[in-house]
């Protein structure tokens, strides 16, 4: 059943143009994935497409009721950024659309709660359309992905890893053109060169033949004959040179090459030992005495529920209480408030400021996160966040650190811009810790896990796909499974007594609602 489509849509905002697209449809049950980079029109989009701003062309026909689930929710005093998104997602499955246009719907989610969400959705019988930057959320959801790429819609079927090997697949069709092309032109240049030469040589008198013999001969009205016609064939070489269809050369950006401080003294030797580290907030336990240590060149992994007290356990390796830290450690902090930057100043001038790399490397990492050229003299205070995250990263980067300790680095970056990260932290050789919801950041990048679950923690050599394997089913203590399970049924309830009320759906939501009192 067709529920939306849309045909010759053109989107803009002011006068810029932010996509278009021939025709773009809504079936049932789809589940469609909305990508892009940051200011590309996603929110615009979705916007668009139920009602709430108007296309500049083109025409939507709607057959199905819409809901919009915002990705900017109202604050609430009383709960926290995830309580508040759940709260939203069950009030808008509640009213049962036919379409659900979600932007960022994992905002503010721990990673149990957005595996609470992969498992509603799977089962929603409604089409959905999301925007998001969790990799693995797409994969896990989505059958279908909208890329918006130079101001256009484009469609791919399959989940996100599909829409990647058929991007890679292009690029690699897009590589042997290249090769074909170079190929050609030098074909068609050395056939050039050597039809000069050719007609250059004709005018000439051969060495044995003699000055009378030319005359009667006529060898210079027969040698000019030649190279007219040698010049002829020369330039119908050129002209098919100059109509050769040229095909640009894909860049390859450099390894990164860095020198770190204390490197030798640092490398596979005991950075941070703790032993019987407490967490504790006043009076409230986050987690029972741990012991641990960490390597040089290791990159950890911090991963648990919201509150479980990750954000502590930061603090203590920062601040070293009841740590043991080895001298030669010198830590770069990422953290949300970006206050190690200057608005006044440009990109390059922030980032230079505290570097002890050489220009080199600063302009390669740089490009890695698509700050090219000229647009390193932007200033600071015209970014976008996810901007200003970007060149954050890049400062602590090339500072003199060893030692990276990165919390939630991913949050405000576009898709493109979080795998560019992955490849620089994958690249870098100093220790790494970092803090982050994104499980396929998590599991490409880190080698080993902390993990705080049930107030204890957990050390795992491995990276996330290993631990998962190590513990194939229970990740969590029996009573959190049976509270998001409750979860799950009353959202299920809701949208069922939404539309067909009767006594036995509300008896049994009220018998749910009692449930969900005994584990809060």
């Amino acid at each position: 059943m067709l529920l939306l489509e849309a045909t010759d849509l053109k989107i803009t905002v002011g006068d810029r143009l932010l996509a278009t697209a021939e025709r773009l449809t809504v079936h049932q049950n789809d589940r469609i994935g909305l990508i892009g980079r940051n200011g590309t029109g996603k929110t615009t989009i979705l916007d668009t497409l139920v009602g709430k701003m108007a296309a500049e062309d083109g025409q939507i026909t709607r057959n199905g009721t819409m809901e919009l689930l915002p990705q900017l929710k109202h604050d609430d005093q009383y709960k926290s950024g995830g309580e508040t998104t759940q709260q939203y997602i069950k009030e808008a499955l509640a009213k049962n659309p036919e379409i659900l246009l979600a932007d960022e719907p994992t905002t503010h989610l721990d990673t149990s709660h957005i595996e609470w969400l992969e498992k509603i959705l799977k089962h929603w019988q409604g089409a959905l359309i999301l925007v998001s930057h969790d990799r693995t959320f797409l994969d896990r959801v989505c059958t279908k992905i909208w890329e918006i790429d130079e101001e256009k819609i484009k469609i791919y079927s399959g989940n996100y890893s599909q829409y990647k090997q058929q991007k890679e697949l292009a690029l690699k069709e897009k590589q042997q053109a290249y090769e074909q092309y170079e190929q050609k032109k030098a074909q068609l240049e050395n056939a050039l060169t050597l039809k000069a030469k050719k007609a250059e040589r004709a005018t000439k008198k051969p060495k044995n033949l003699s000055s009378s013999e030319a005359r009667i001969t006529g060898s210079k009205p027969y040698f000019a004959k030649k190279q007219k016609k040698l010049q002829q064939t020369a330039k119908s070489i050129e002209t098919r040179l100059e109509k050769l269809e040229k095909v640009e050369k894909i860049k390859d950006l450099p390894a990164l090459q860095m020198t770190l401080p204390n490197e030798k003294n640092t490398k596979n030797r005991i950075i941070i030992r703790a032993e019987n580290l407490k967490g504790k907030i006043d009076d409230h336990l986050l987690f029972e005495p741990a012991s641990f240590q960490i390597r040089g060149g290791e990159k950890w992994a911090i991963i648990g529920p919201n509150g479980s007290g990750k954000t502590t356990l930061i603090k203590k390796i920062l601040q070293g209480q009841e740590l043991t830290v080895s001298p030669s450690l010198k830590i770069g902090y990422f953290s949300q408030n970006l206050d190690i930057l200057q608005k006044d100043k440009t990109i390059i001038e922030n980032v230079k400021e505290t570097s002890i790399q050489e220009e080199t490397i600063i302009r390669t990492i740089l490009a890695r996160l698509r700050f090219f050229r000229d647009d390193v003299y932007k200033k600071v205070a015209l970014l976008s966040g996810g901007e200003r995250v970007k060149v954050a990263l890049a400062k602590i980067l090339v500072s003199e650190v060893n030692t990276l300790v990165l919390d939630e680095p991913t949050n405000f970056l576009d898709i493109e811009a979080v795998e560019a990260l992955e490849e620089l932290l994958l690249q870098y050789k100093g220790t790494i810790l970092f803090v982050s919801h994104d499980r396929r950041l998590t599991n490409k990048v880190a080698n080993r896990l902390l993990i705080i679950k049930n107030k204890q923690i957990e050390v795992f050599r491995g990276n996330h796909e290993a631990y998962e394997s190590f513990v194939p089913e229970v990740k969590r203590d029996n009573h959190e499974e049976e509270r998001l399970l409750i979860e799950t049924k009353i959202t299920e309830v809701l949208s069922r007594l939404s539309i067909e009320p009767t006594e036995e759906l509300e008896k049994e939501f009220q018998q749910l609602l009692q449930q969900k009192k005994k584990w809060q």
